[in-house]
């Protein structure tokens, strides 16, 4: 074969392999829709096969976080899971990082209807595609906004996660429990963003919030739970960070289950999705596939 054909086709075949490479990639679509006189941008990904219950989960990006090209690893374990992943952009605090209105100091003069907003815009993505069960994650500042939804929304999402997200002080003093709903944490004890001892006194800049364990024991005595004992996992890998599960179940029946709470202990992980540590998405998802036929109405009666 002549050497200018050979190369040729060598050229052919990257191109086409390059190709089939990027089909493989998960690439969600911009969408809009106006609330309350704003433009709110999102992504959207449906895989190609979704769950019967077709369900759809909002993932909240952290502080000074963008929607764009966010956790594609969340994305690679929809399609295989079988879920809908929105993913809403978050609008810029007076300091010009974007974010979620949870109170911190740096975000007075921001409009604070974000919790509004979300279930809002969770609604209409479900409507306007014909998606079913919705389900709520977000780390840091959009894991505040998971502890602050769950709070005064808990009809809306089925189940909530949250990755490195804290209870704001103001938001245990202030905003009251409207119902169980399952909820997760994920959160390492070496956090020193979000962290795990919590920050009363608000020295750490973000305003004052609660220790990791005692934020998740409110949902604990919210739905109602006992405990489990502890369940170290597996390591991920030989320098992976320890991970204990603990859980507490029982409560409110919905549908022949149980509501449940897990906290996911990962001991000196950082500010992170701890992906390293754990197979965070996937183990989200599964948390929710488990309360897709739960019985909203009878976790409310």
């Amino acid at each position: 074969m002549p050497m200018r054909l050979r190369s040729a086709l060598l050229f052919i075949l990257a191109a086409v392999g390059l190709c089939v490479q990027g089909a493989a990639q998960e690439v969600p679509a911009l969408d809009s829709l106006l609330y309350e006189g704003s433009v709110r941008y999102h992504y959207l990904f449906i895989p190609p096969s979704l769950l019967p219950e077709r369900p759809l989960v909002v993932m909240l990006h952290g502080y000074g976080g963008k929607a764009e090209g966010y956790r594609p690893e969340m994305l690679t374990a929809a399609r295989e899971e079988g879920f809908a992943v929105c993913i809403p952009q978050g609008l810029k605090a007076p300091n010009g990082k974007t974010g979620w209105y949870v109170g911190y100091p740096a975000q007075e003069g921001m409009r604070t209807d974000d919790d509004a907003f979300v279930c809002h815009l969770a609604r209409e993505v479900a409507r306007k595609h014909g998606l079913g069960t919705l389900f709520l994650t977000g780390m840091s500042n959009g894991g505040e906004m998971c502890y602050l939804i769950g709070r005064k929304e808990p009809r809306t999402f089925r189940a909530i996660a949250s990755v490195a997200g804290l209870t704001m002080k103001w938001v245990a003093d202030s905003v009251a429990f409207h119902g169980p709903v399952p909820f997760m944490e994920i959160h390492g004890t070496a956090d020193k963003t979000s962290r795990w001892e919590g920050d009363l006194e608000g020295q750490g800049g973000w305003g004052a919030y609660l220790p990791v364990e005692d934020a998740v024991a409110a949902w604990v005595k919210e739905n109602g739970c006992t405990p489990c004992a502890p369940e170290p996992l597996p390591l991920l890998h030989e320098d992976s960070h320890p991970v204990v599960l603990h859980r507490w179940e029982g409560g409110t029946p919905a549908n022949g289950l149980a509501t449940e709470v897990l906290l996911y202990e990962v001991q000196g992980g950082k500010h992170s999705w701890a992906l390293k540590d754990m197979d965070t998405c996937r183990l989200i998802l599964q948390f929710f596939r488990r309360w897709l036929n739960a019985d909203v109405d009878g976790l409310h009666n």
